[in-house]
């Protein structure tokens, strides 16, 4: 099962958009021209084996896009090693770094991981910043793999938009409304309405059923519409006295008092029971999440759940990922082309269309796979449209080397506080000594 997208453990599975078809002619339009004299790992009748070594779901293989490229350059074949675990392929890469060898001619880079690789091992990337256009891109994509001298070390696949999935089923029997509108009125005004629609829904809420699945979900969604997180624009870091931290610490902790949490770790096998039983009121949703809850609530609660905007004014960004070319390959000038491609807006569109994850460049958004898109397992809900507003308001935050680490540190004593009943205090001192001893 190909599942880790992320540091915080995010995984994906395919989310089932209905789009218009994508044309091969505008798959065609964006392909590249044969090897390259400058590439060493040609064989005697000029074929090269390009690798790509990635995590989780990228989506390529799904929409078909290394056949497509093959179809376009003849000489050229790509071999996808996919690790299903992010967090075992990021030691493994950093052993290659340092090592100098075993690394693919093109790398999966994750967000939480491309500050620390743009402080310590840009020198080991390609400069692609007259190559892939980073005007395309939303602009916070585009500097998170920016150095300061600025090289741009990886082009970026995706991002993660948040919305609110809610259970419309279960907020019909609990009095609320369920239409998509009246229910983003409802939080217009933030997080903090969020946890009152949660009070109104416990009020009525069908026995065994709880508003939310994980308060350190709602927690990442706090700190990350933030431009405030866990680092400060010089690169120390902040997280301990962070506004945002403090906000999204301080509703967690309410919603896990007022048990409107359920208290699951997202992805593992109780939380997917929770989606597959009903018991599960809303999800936070970036992007990529619609296709977890299709995927385990299963057949029998299609059109049970729908998706609006996330609660606030201000969008958040949770996952997305770079791809990346080590300059020691044989290769680096074809696997430039590649990456190109791979992240030019009609292939990002084919990703979105396969398996719902949402194109960073923005090129895409006007594309009707994307524009018109929809999602038939949630009521049909607009997604093209809601993510794309969602990427407009995301604000431009600063990352840290350590973020992911913060982030774990953080949701392990969250869901202490769910399940355990840990006092806040208590949770927040153990956080802090973990991520302490973690980032020195």
């Amino acid at each position: 099962m190909r599942i880790t997208r992320s540091v915080a453990g995010r995984r994906r599975r395919t989310a089932f958009v209905a789009t218009t078809g994508l044309t091969v002619t505008a798959l065609l339009l964006t392909g590249c021209g044969g090897s390259s004299d400058s590439d060493k790992g040609a064989d005697a009748d000029g074929n090269i084996t390009l690798t790509l070594a990635d995590f989780g779901q990228f989506g390529y293989k799904e929409a078909g896009l290394f056949e497509k490229y093959h179809e376009l350059n003849p000489k050229i074949t790509v071999k996808e090693d996919t690790t299903a675990e992010e967090k075992n392929y990021y030691p493994k890469l950093l052993q290659q770094l340092n090592s100098g060898s075993g690394l693919a001619d093109v790398q999966g880079i994750e967000v939480g991981r491309i500050k620390e690789i743009v402080d310590t091992k840009a020198d080991s990337f390609a400069d692609l910043s007259k190559v892939i256009g980073v005007d395309e891109w939303v602009s916070w994509k585009a500097k998170q793999a920016t150095t300061p001298s600025g090289a741009v070390i990886g082009a970026g696949t995706d991002i993660g938009p948040m919305s609110l999935c809610y259970n419309r089923e279960l907020f019909e029997k609990a009095g609320l409304p369920t239409d998509r509108a009246e229910v983003a009125k409802l939080t217009e005004g933030g997080w903090e309405d969020f946890l009152a629609l949660g009070e109104q829904f416990k009020k009525k809420a069908p026995e065994g059923t709880y508003f939310m699945d994980s308060a350190s979900a709602m927690f990442n969604a706090v700190v990350s519409s933030s431009p405030e997180q866990y680092y400060d624009a010089s690169g120390n870091p902040i997280y301990d006295k962070s506004a945002s931290v403090e906000q999204g610490w301080k509703l967690a902790a309410e919603a896990a008092s007022k048990k409107l949490t359920q208290g699951l770790a997202q992805f593992e096998d109780p939380w997917q029971a929770a989606l597959r039983k009903g018991t599960i009121a809303t999800v936070v949703c970036p992007a990529w999440m619609a296709g977890q809850i299709s995927t385990y609530a299963g057949d029998a609660n299609k059109g049970k759940w729908d998706i609006t905007s996330a609660p606030g004014d201000t969008s958040a960004n949770w996952g997305g990922s770079f791809l990346a070319v080590p300059k020691s390959g044989k290769n680096v000038a074809e696997a430039t082309k590649l990456v190109k491609w791979l992240t030019a807006p009609e292939q990002q569109a084919a990703v979105f269309k396969a398996i719902g994850v949402f194109p960073s460049n923005q090129g895409a958004y006007d594309l009707p796979d994307v524009k018109n898109a929809t999602l038939p397992y949630f009521n049909d809900a607009p997604i093209g449209q809601i993510y794309a507003d969602g990427a407009k308001s995301i604000p431009e935050a600063v990352l840290g080397p350590k973020d992911g680490v913060i982030k774990d540190s953080i949701s392990t004593q969250i869901n202490n506080m769910e399940q355990r009943g840990t006092s806040p205090d208590d949770a927040w001192d153990a956080a802090v000594r973990t991520i302490d001893k973690a980032i020195g």
